[in-house]
């Protein structure tokens, strides 16, 4: 009987290439595995707000205005953003957002200054800010040393103008004044009248009141109470003092 040859049937070896392009479906199947459940887990949320420097707004107020949130996408918030927002609300003169991994945001306010107060219709006090803005205020958080406006229209861009004007003055040059109310002409629209804690009357303009202070301390320290007319031409008369007459001896 005779032997019969079978031929062996060679086996096809895995091409490379093919074997490293499964390696790298698998390995990138892996890191968007890895990425999906990173991003589902605390650790990628905002787990800690802090917010410094605030008085005029409360932490509730600017975290709604902010739009931040507890357990929202750490890496989708926006510094600059949060900034914007923030500035909205016309108290805060800038804001310093801070994110620190993981999950922490850390905002710094810095307001604009309370340069005087006045009463609202309801007979609130408000605190006037440099910016213009009016925000409620406790009678027993009043600064003496500024000074209160009356009978402005909340409208009259007069206003604003005066608040960045007193924000430019040292507040040692204006703690005498108790009382800036409006009082325009044809030739000087923006023309204000102010009473002084030491009993003077002063008349002058938004726009020459910082360049007139100095003047203003001048007299109101070395003269006696009287009216102090500060425009185009500087003048002061004492007020007349009331002489009493003496009534007649009767016979």
């Amino acid at each position: 009987m005779s032997n019969t040859h079978i031929p062996v049937l060679k086996q096809d070896k895995p091409k490379p290439r093919a074997a490293r392009k499964i390696i790298w479906i698998l390995l990138l199947l892996f890191i968007a595995l890895l990425t999906i459940l990173f991003f589902r887990s605390p650790i990628s949320q905002v787990s800690e707000i802090q917010i410094k420097g605030n008085t005029l707004n409360t932490k509730e107020q600017l975290m709604e205005q902010s739009g931040l949130r507890i357990g929202e996408q750490y890496f989708g918030v926006d510094p600059d953003e949060v900034k914007q927002r923030l500035a909205e609300l016309g108290t805060i003169k800038s804001a310093e957002v801070n994110k620190s991994f993981p999950g922490e945001i850390s905002i710094v306010i810095t307001e604009y200054p309370t340069v005087a107060y006045e009463l609202s219709a309801d007979g609130d006090f408000q605190a006037i800010l440099s910016s213009g803005t009016s925000v409620p205020v406790a009678a027993s958080g009043i600064a003496v040393e500024k000074p209160i406006l009356t009978k402005w229209d909340p409208a009259d861009p007069n206003k604003a103008k005066l608040s960045q004007v007193l924000a430019e003055i040292p507040s040692s040059m204006t703690s005498d004044i108790s009382e800036i109310m409006p009082s325009p002409t044809l030739s000087f629209p923006d023309r204000i009248k102010l009473y002084t804690r030491s009993k003077f009357e002063v008349i002058t303009s938004i726009s020459l009141l910082r360049d007139k202070v100095e003047y203003l301390n001048q007299v109101t320290e070395l003269e006696q109470p009287g009216i102090i007319t500060m425009l185009e031409a500087d003048s002061y008369v004492p007020f007349e003092e009331e002489v009493e007459e003496e009534a007649p001896e009767g016979e």
